[in-house]
């Protein structure tokens, strides 16, 4: 049996702990940088869908998912972090150089390995494109190809993801506390 006072103690700590639970959900909105990182994201996959149809003159709604093309949401993911860390926590904290070097890594990597091997899967393709019918590989699925992006496609959503961030400080910081 269990007696009056462990009862209480119970109820405290179930009603702490569900509290703890709420609070952190909300924290979570309440958070910048990841509001910030998500949001970029969306945007910069969302603004995918227009210049494909700007360039090609075609809505290619699959162009929510796939990697590649402008703007680099990759790029606009991780600026907008290193950003709104930056604009939280200073630029001299430790969070901000992590940010900021994660950033620079996949900035790099964006335009240099994936872009490389976006267009080797392009020669690729094109090679098995032109094998004869009776090759065994001629029936091969093709690869894809837009893996990575452009200096100016990754310039451009880092870019994205600056004024995001600086966008959502403001917002953040005009609301009262």
């Amino acid at each position: 049996m269990v007696d009056s006072g462990t009862m209480a103690t119970m109820h405290a700590v179930a009603s702490k702990s569900i509290e703890s639970t709420q609070s952190n959900a909300v924290s979570l909105f309440a958070n910048t940088p990841i509001v910030a990182a998500f949001f970029s994201f969306a945007l910069a996959q969302s603004l995918k869908v227009f210049t494909t149809w700007y360039k090609e003159k075609r809505w290619d709604v699959k162009r929510l998912l796939g990697s590649g093309g402008m703007p680099s949401s990759h790029s606009a993911t991780v600026m907008a972090l290193a950003v709104a860390i930056g604009l939280r926590d200073g630029p001299g904290s430790s969070m901000f150089a992590i940010a900021l070097v994660l950033a620079a890594v996949v900035m790099y990597d964006a335009s240099g390995v994936r872009l490389q091997a976006g267009r080797q899967a392009e020669v690729l393709n094109q090679i098995v494109y032109e094998l004869p019918p009776e090759h065994p590989l001629s029936d091969s699925r093709p690869l894809r190809e837009p893996l990575g992006h452009t200096p100016p496609q990754v310039a451009a959503g880092a870019a994205l993801g600056c004024i995001i961030a600086y966008m959502l400080h403001l917002i953040s910081w005009s609301r009262p506390t």
